[in-house]
């Protein structure tokens, strides 16, 4: 068939169903993991299907993607592989150590997985199930460890190898990092709102309403949430990544400045003249944003608005961050680097980690895992390790999204595809196979179809899962006995792992997305006590600032799923959380000032240790904080304000500030 015959063909399926562009892909890796399964049968491997499975485990849509994934398969597999071959040999045969020493080993790999991200987060999860490969599939039998071990090593290399060639032949070596170019309008349309304020007169309102500054966040938020998979494969793309991120964070910051400070810290210094041309610079940067894809020009006229702020409190330095930013960004895109006083001065990049949901998932792994070994040690039952390896894959694989309890339906529903596939193979196909070769040539239709289920749209969801079914059942050893009885039995067991996954989910430490929205709400409070706790130094002020506008972003986008109403809510309390942090800060400078009076200085002791136990009664900390910022006022203005603001906000949002007891 020639290649416009090809293309004619995947574009005629588009009336059936197919999305063309996902059948062009999926094709490319079934026929991958066709190579794949015959080499590892050529190579004289014992499970050659493994291979297959891992073709369809590490392919990916760019070649960067596709490349980092595999290192990491190939990494998770190897200490994976090593830790099932120590589990086994220091059980010795003994099923309930094996089964103790297998849930200690999934539960620390599914709480690792849950603090790390991307394929990071992959390999520690797959280092997790792998040892559950070489585990189970022989009941633990020391004698043959060893060669199981190699054997899924080995397996798993020749898929990664295939996968590579097969990838790197045909799928393009990048693309631009989705948003990019919505960042820089709403950078753009960040400078027009600093310029608008500079025309404002002092009249102490911001220039920014609460819905607007709520939708905006929204946009960054899903921004944010799609960026990891594109900093895969080179430093080059990290680089843009980061950068993209810094320049979020920035507008973050200049967002707040402009909420808080607009009409309040606009000295007589700053003249209209002033204003007239930061605004007309402001503007021509805008312009040069919206209409150019990397305006270095931008920066000139950013530089040129923040000489002309002089006296209008923070506004150089906001400005001068803005400019850095843009600079690194436009830099990350280009084979240049940023000199090093510019990289001193930028802002970090500090991503949040989930401890709380890290902690459950470890211990829903160790307990489900346990549980469920144990009902098989206790039964005999032979099926039992198949349904152990099968839930040692849904605890650590899916225990990071959203709502892992709903997303089990399509998993259940995909491997049950996929076991029946594979009963047609060994019922209708094998039984005529004259050797182990023709048995592997049986198989490779039934990979194709595989390809067609995760491309059609009615059956995306559940392809993957039935692909990897597929090949997890069919295991070519010649020659072959029709045992109908062994392979439903298996076909349920494989069946069973989902279920049971689906359970542990549902009862043992459920998630939900409002459970994780809780947590990441906890995590946020929490973080506040300890900085009140003790004095923070300049350094860790910078890192706690910058990983709570990721926390905020993802308290953002955790609410939208949630309820859509909800976003304003969280962007309220998002924002609440920053200037209560700010007042921690002052707070402990005050607490070193050396002019304060005797009875300021209790004031500000009594403060800190109300906000060091502020989720058991927020509103108590309202009115030392109020009667503080009238002690200070006439001395330290802006400080004053910043602490009657904190106190408005948590009487605004106690639910909020009380949510740190979801920690204990």
């Amino acid at each position: 068939m020639s290649v416009a015959a090809y293309d004619r063909l995947l574009e005629s399926a588009t009336r059936w169903g197919f999305d063309s562009a996902r059948l062009r892909q999926h094709l490319r890796t079934a026929f991958a993991a066709c190579i794949a399964v015959f080499a590892a049968w050529a190579l004289g491997l014992e499970h050659p299907q493994w291979a297959g499975m891992t073709v369809w485990a590490a392919s990916q849509p760019l070649r960067g993607q596709l490349l980092e994934k595999s290192f990491f398969r190939t990494t998770g597999t190897l200490v994976g592989t090593a830790a099932g071959v120590v589990l086994v040999l220091v059980a010795n045969g003994d099923l309930l150590w094996l089964v103790t020493g297998l849930a200690v080993w999934i539960g620390i790999c599914a709480g690792l997985g849950n603090l790390q991200r991307s394929f990071a987060s992959y390999g520690t999860m797959l280092a997790g199930y792998s040892a559950s490969m070489v585990a189970l599939l022989d009941n633990g039998n020391p004698v043959h460890v060893y060669a199981l071990g190699w054997d899924r090593l080995f397996t798993a290399l020749t898929g990664v190898a295939a996968a590579l060639v097969v990838g790197w032949l045909f799928t393009p070596v990048g693309a631009e990092i989705p948003g990019d170019g919505r960042v820089r309008r709403l950078c753009a349309r960040l400078l027009r709102d600093i310029a608008d304020a500079a025309q404002a007169t002092a009249s102490g309102h911001s220039a920014l309403s609460p819905r607007d500054l709520a939708e905006r966040l929204a946009v960054m938020a899903a921004i944010e949430e799609g960026l990891d998979p594109h900093a895969a494969g080179s430093q080059r793309s990290r680089r843009a990544v980061r950068a993209l991120r810094r320049l979020i964070n920035t507008q973050i910051s200049a967002l707040l400045w402009l909420r808080d400070s607009t009409g309040k810290t606009i000295t007589p210094a700053f003249t209209p003249a002033q204003a007239q041309a930061m605004t007309a610079a402001l503007e021509q940067a805008a312009m040069l944003l919206e209409t150019q894809p990397a305006p270095l020009a931008a920066i000139d006229a950013i530089a040129t608005a923040r000489s002309a702020a002089a006296g209008w409190g923070h506004a150089e330095e906001i400005l001068g961050n803005i400019g850095l930013a843009l600079q690194a960004h436009f830099v990350a895109a280009s084979d240049m680097t940023l000199p090093a006083h510019h990289r001193a001065r930028q802002l970090p990049v500090v991503l949040h980690s989930d401890w709380v949901g890290a902690r459950r998932a470890m211990l829903r792994a160790f307990s489900s895992i346990f549980l469920v070994g144990l009902i098989w040690v206790v039964t005999g039952w032979h099926g039992g390790a198949y349904m152990l390896l099968g839930l040692s894959v849904m605890i650590t694989v899916f225990s990071s999204f959203e709502n892992p309890a709903f997303t089990m339906r399509f998993v259940i529903l995909g491997q049950a595809m996929g076991a029946g596939v594979a009963l047609v193979c060994q019922w209708f196909a094998w039984p005529f196979a004259n050797s182990q070769l023709q048995m592997v040539l049986m198989m490779l239709p039934f990979i194709f179809l595989g390809a067609l289920l995760l491309s059609h749209r009615r059956t995306t969801l559940y392809g993957f899962d039935c692909n990897m079914v597929i090949l997890l059942a069919l295991s070519p050893h010649f020659p072959y006995q029709l045992d109908v009885g062994h392979s439903l039995s298996m076909a349920f067991a494989i069946v069973t792992g989902p279920l049971a996954g689906w359970a542990a989910y549902r009862f043992i430490l459920p998630v939900t997305a409002q459970g994780r929205l809780n947590g990441l709400r906890a995590m946020m409070v929490h973080e506040l006590q300890d900085m009140a706790c003790a004095p923070v130094h300049a350094r860790d002020v910078r890192v706690w600032r910058a990983r709570l506008y990721h926390r905020l972003l993802r308290l953002v986008r955790a609410s939208e799923k949630v309820s859509a109403p909800a976003v304003q809510d969280a962007a309220d309390c998002g924002l609440a959380a920053l200037r209560v942090g700010k007042a921690v800060l002052i707070l402990h400078q005050l607490q070193a000032d050396v002019l304060l009076s005797e009875s300021s200085l209790r004031g500000v002791r009594c403060a800190l240790q109300r906000l060091q136990q502020l989720p058991t009664a927020p509103a108590r900390a309202v009115p030392l904080l109020q009667g503080l910022a009238r002690r200070i006022q006439q001395r330290q203005p802006e400080q004053a304000l910043q602490l009657r603001l904190a106190a408005q906000d948590i009487r605004e949002h106690p639910a909020f500030f009380a949510s740190s007891a979801a920690l204990r």
